[in-house]
């Protein structure tokens, strides 16, 4: 770590660090932002040499965020065992279908008691795994976090007023990642419950598909209120079940990130459930957005889980069937409706089981 101290002008003041950023989509440009202003020097690792000569040259990632310049210590790079290496500190924003076989091919890159942090939101196919359980497994060497959050790529890169949230069980880790992004627009709050933090993440997507697809049909705002509370409550009793604590999803990774994206037409997940709202099919959608919209995959992993463990998931269950059956919106919606007037808050009352 530098002693050097360099206060900046977005409020953010401390000791420079070397940090890496794995990933050149959308949010791991944010972070880099972020990082590069509060005067850190940041190794931004993508695959594609186009991509990383484009920011290099003009300071913008213009497939991702164009128009944003990156501005401070920014050095693009296609060698990812030279960013680790380099780096103190390794934020991976890689997508979860590739999450694991980067970080195993790198695997021995990693240095003991290094921090690496995952910022993506999304499960894997094969044993329902989280990016921190992958992490774990690929290099327990390390000190694993876990950021999520009402965290909108296209708000944070503008400087709008975010918070965010770092799960980790060490202490030095929620500290040193608070250290780092922590400015006047960016604050960052810490949380133990990195399950339940991650999976809050993950799962909040599905209903963000949900939304969309209410919001094309020009729902009303009490429906649209009643899918988001409804939302959280699946989710925070799915989570529960795998041994998250409930009381995570009242806080930003919880109900803070199912609002921002269920109600915004910045949400990748929102704007491909708009899209099959408006009579798109599912592959156009997903081909027209460019993104990985993680929620298409989460949907169909979630749905097994909970048929597998006996949860109680309507909504996920209706909305796979409108992605991958025949079902209408309404349809799903009128199930709901129709379905036991049970209890709801969950964890107050006993829920009466009905399928």
């Amino acid at each position: 770590m530098s002693e050097k101290t360099t206060p900046q002008d977005n409020g953010a003041t401390g000791p420079v660090h070397d940090v890496a950023v794995l990933g050149g989509g959308s949010f791991g440009t944010a972070m880099t932002k972020v990082l590069g202003e509060n005067g850190h020097r940041v190794h931004f690792w993508m695959r594609g040499e186009s991509q990383a000569e484009e920011i290099r040259a003009t300071g913008i990632n213009s497939r991702y965020m164009p128009g944003i310049e990156l501005t401070g210590d920014i050095q693009p790079t296609n060698d990812l065992a030279d960013a680790v290496s380099r780096a103190e500190i390794v934020f991976v924003a890689i997508p979860s279908k590739a999450f694991r076989a980067v970080i195993r091919e790198n695997s021995d890159k990693f240095r003991d008691d290094q921090i690496v942090v995952s910022l993506t939101k999304g499960i894997e196919e094969h044993g329902f795994k989280l990016m921190s359980e992958i992490l774990q497994e690929e290099i327990p060497r390390c000190r694993i976090g876990v950021l999520s959050g009402p965290n909108l790529a296209a708000e944070i890169v503008n400087r709008d007023l975010t918070a965010t949230v770092i799960a980790a069980k060490d202490p030095d880790v929620r500290r040193t990642v608070q250290d780092l992004l922590g400015c006047e627009y960016f604050r960052v709050y810490a949380n133990v419950d990195i399950y339940g933090v991650e999976l809050a993440g993950a799962l909040k997507n599905i209903y963000a598909i949900v939304a969309g697809l209410a919001s094309a049909l020009e729902m009303g705002e009490n429906a649209k209120a009643m899918l988001i509370t409804r939302g959280l409550a699946e989710m925070s009793r799915f989570a529960v079940s795998l041994g998250a604590n409930p009381m995570t999803f009242m806080g930003l990774a919880g109900v803070g990130d199912l609002i921002v994206t269920c109600t915004s037409s910045k949400s990748r997940n929102f704007r491909v459930g708009y899209a099959v709202g408006q009579g798109q099919n599912l592959d156009d959608a997903v081909a027209d957005l460019g993104q990985v919209a993680e929620g298409i995959y989460t949907l169909k992993l979630v749905k097994e889980k909970a048929e597998a463990i006996g949860i109680y998931m309507p909504l996920v269950r209706g909305l796979y069937e409108i992605l991958y059956g025949s079902a209408s919106i309404t349809a799903v919606i009128n199930s709901l409706m129709m379905s036991v007037q049970n209890s709801d808050v969950e964890f107050i009352l006993p829920r009466i089981i009905t399928q």
